[in-house]
């Protein structure tokens, strides 16, 4: 069984944040949670739109208050990997200056280990550690919301 995080850590040696969960459910169920509209919904924000699931495809999240932020997509290999670029700190999307989030997928035991490590703080100068550390909350936040809603039997 895989090491199951309480909160997501910032490892500053590589400017990254970082979380293991364990998720009740099967490497596929678990895909679909990270990339299915109506359920990114449900854990990750309030709006999701990922219409083009492929590298290079394009789409938003949202939060209540705020603008909806561009992502595009980096990798899917469902299901075992799911990364996205986005401007975590707000505005468009620029090469160089995009943050990146990667979720690993692994079997484990009945469910599955979900690892998420976001990088490319390096890039944010004075603002680095501000936002390693309000990432670091965001994803021990929004993991602990995609575990309970898995394990609240959310139809996939």
């Amino acid at each position: 069984m895989s090491h199951h995080q309480s909160s997501a850590v910032v490892v500053d040696a590589t400017s990254s944040v970082t979380r293991t969960v364990h998720v009740a459910a099967s490497p596929a169920r678990v895909f679909e949670v990270l990339t299915r509209d109506d359920l990114v919904a449900q854990w990750f924000g309030q709006r999701a739109s990922l219409p083009d699931l492929r590298v290079g495809g394009t789409g938003t999240l949202g939060w209540d208050g705020h603008d909806d932020v561009p992502l595009r997509i980096e990798a899917y290999d469902p299901p075992r990997r799911f990364a996205f670029a986005w401007p975590g700190c707000g505005g468009e999307l620029r090469d160089g200056t995009d943050l990146t989030v990667t979720f690993t997928l692994e079997p484990d035991g009945a469910g599955t280990a979900l690892t998420v490590v976001e990088t490319g703080f390096e890039q944010l100068g004075d603002d680095r550690l501000r936002e390693l550390e309000d990432h670091r909350g965001g994803w021990t936040a929004e993991l602990d919301e995609l575990v309970e809603l898995v394990a609240g039997g959310v139809a996939v």
